[in-house]
């Protein structure tokens, strides 16, 4: 994988598919911000260009580069260099320890949740670098770790990595996850896991990032040893696991990342393999799909889109040329606001076209963006799949 500068050939290409280049004059762009400026960047440099924390690390630009130069992995590189020379930021040191806030959080969670509501709390967040005008995504204290579905014996085994927002924030969508598999045929395990890491990545923290995929791959990996294969629904997470953990925890993460699968890839790798036949009812919907940013540099493009179109009566919309521009934590930040929401208005809209019945996407932080835009249901993919099973 050549993930050097020296390989870029100066084709825009990356340019013109960067979203946040679109709205936001101060971006550079992903040439520019990545192979372009590694030229000049010097060995202990103290870094000066701040614009670089404005790339979302959507990764769109590295699903397009003919070069395979991994533009946001050179910005992400340069991300970590200037928060190491110019000390973490508040929202920064919040974000990458999210995985113990949300577990004290999910715990208190009738407090937590009544305590982000009050105008004084939005203000102090506000202080801190963060947004008080939109919702702060609700806790729960039913989390996957907590109220885990019992094991059921199947014809294949898998384990779950539900990360951080199927466990504390979304876990019932967690758990239709986990209880579909399993009526499928898989016998599915939800082992005690933390972050995958993705936002520790992001927020300049790659030591924080390290320690928790080491500890994810000293779990998973003896799983997969033992015969089972990894799952997953969150498309951050997956990607992370994919293309991030060789690197964070080398040999065990090079083996998490050969057995990871997104779940709808997994169940048509089984319906592939002759183990699975699905018998889907009439879902008479207008569904629009979002299509997350990671989830297309992630295993196999679209895995849902092949389930979906076999579903009778539903029309379904596929909007995958417009990022949300939420990015998990970077939404949440301030200074991202005005770039946030003008990307989610453009995403928005062009959902709104097909005048949906309900909108859909893999991906937590894009379906709480979206919800910001429209009274349309948003929810995930799984809730129609299920409807149709059903």
């Amino acid at each position: 994988m050549r993930k050097s500068y020296e390989h870029c050939i100066r084709c825009t290409i990356c340019v013109e598919n960067c979203p946040v280049f679109k709205v936001n004059p101060q971006y550079p762009g992903p040439k520019q911000a990545g192979p372009d400026a590694m030229r000049f960047r010097i060995e202990g440099e103290k870094k000066v260009d701040s614009w670089i924390s404005l790339c979302t690390q959507c990764r769109r630009c590295e699903q397009v580069c003919p070069h395979d130069v991994k533009p946001a992995t050179l910005i992400l590189q340069a991300q970590m260099e200037y928060v190491k020379y110019n000390g973490a930021k508040p929202t920064q040191i919040i974000f990458s320890n999210f995985h113990f806030i949300s577990h004290l959080a999910s715990f208190f969670a009738p407090v937590a949740n009544f305590a982000t509501s009050l105008t004084i709390v939005k203000k102090m967040m506000k202080l801190v670098g963060l947004r008080d005008d939109i919702p702060f995504p609700r806790f729960s204290f039913r989390t996957m770790q907590r109220n885990k579905v019992k094991p059921e014996q199947g014809k294949r085994k898998a384990v779950f990595f539900h990360g951080c927002y199927l466990n504390g924030n979304a876990p019932d969508t967690g758990r239709n996850i986990v209880r579909l598999m399993q009526d499928l045929g898989v016998e599915v395990l939800v082992p005690p896991q933390v972050c995958c890491g993705l936002p520790a990545l992001g927020n300049g923290n790659e030591k924080k990032a390290k320690s928790f995929a080491q500890k994810n791959a000293e779990i998973f990996a003896s799983k997969v040893e033992q015969g089972y294969d990894i799952i997953y629904a969150c498309t951050s997470c997956g990607h992370t696991l994919i293309h991030s953990y060789p690197e964070l925890a080398g040999e065990k993460g090079k083996m998490i990342a050969e057995n990871s699968w997104n779940i709808y890839e997994y169940i048509e790798k089984l319906i592939n393999e002759k183990q699975l036949v699905l018998k889907l009812k009439e879902v008479k919907k207008v569904v629009s799909y979002h299509v997350p940013c990671h989830l297309k540099g992630s295993g196999k493009p679209y895995p849902a889109l092949g389930l979906f179109h076999s579903i009778p009566g539903i029309e379904l919309h596929v909007m995958d040329d417009n990022c949300c521009g939420f990015s998990g934590s970077y939404g949440f930040k301030k200074k991202n606001r005005e770039t946030t929401e003008r990307l989610g208005k453009i995403a928005v809209k062009a959902h709104l076209e097909s005048n949906p019945d309900v909108i859909i996407s893999d991906c937590g932080a894009c379906r709480m963006q979206i919800e910001n835009y429209t009274d349309v249901r948003v929810c995930d993919p799984i809730e129609i799949l299920k409807e149709s099973l059903e």
